[in-house]
């Protein structure tokens, strides 16, 4: 596997790890189509990310269920405020040794953009990476509606800034947690 490969896969692993909590509740779904998603890794020494989604409503709702059903189960708290177009999450979750407290904050529309502020402190387990051990962490998603899909793209393709393309439906789904 390719350097730029592993790294890239990497970064979608940060990303579902730390973001997982505020999804694992039921989202709006999203409108069918391309959306492109800033990542911003605040005060860590990865460097802010580009990807596109081609979705569908299957594949949205696919996406949230591999990835944010599983962390539903392993939450003790999930506290959602929902008001006007923000939803805020409190969440605690233990995936394996790991136990992650959340704060996320989601903002806009479904429709056209929305954002996502997501604080969380880690505690046990490996360190992810480019984090510290037990650390914050602080990231920042900003996601737009671009459009129909372009030609070649199908629901659940993730095309990195690199021009790397994954569909996420061919990706092992997350191991569910026993009872």
């Amino acid at each position: 596997m390719s350097k730029p490969l592993r790294r890239d896969l990497k970064i979608i692993a940060i990303v579902l790890v730390t973001a997982t909590p505020a999804f694992a509740l039921d989202m709006p779904a999203r409108k069918p189509g391309l959306w492109e998603l800033k990542m911003e890794f605040v005060g860590r020494k990865i460097p802010a990310q580009v990807m596109k989604q081609c979705i569908d409503a299957a594949s949205d709702k696919l996406m949230n269920s591999n990835f944010g059903g599983s962390a539903q189960e392993a939450c003790s708290k999930q506290d959602v405020v929902k008001s006007g177009d923000t939803m805020t999450v409190d969440s605690v979750c233990k995936f394996s040794e790991a136990t992650t407290t959340t704060h996320a904050v989601v903002t806009g529309s479904f429709d056209s953009a929305y954002t996502v502020d997501v604080t969380s402190t880690r505690e046990g387990g490996p360190p992810m990476p480019g984090m510290a051990a037990g650390g914050a962490s602080h990231m920042a998603i900003a996601a737009k509606w671009l459009g129909p899909c372009e030609a070649g793209q199908k629901p659940g393709d993730i095309i990195m800034a690199n021009g790397m393309k994954m569909n996420v439906l061919d990706m092992p789904r997350p191991p569910q947690r026993k009872p």
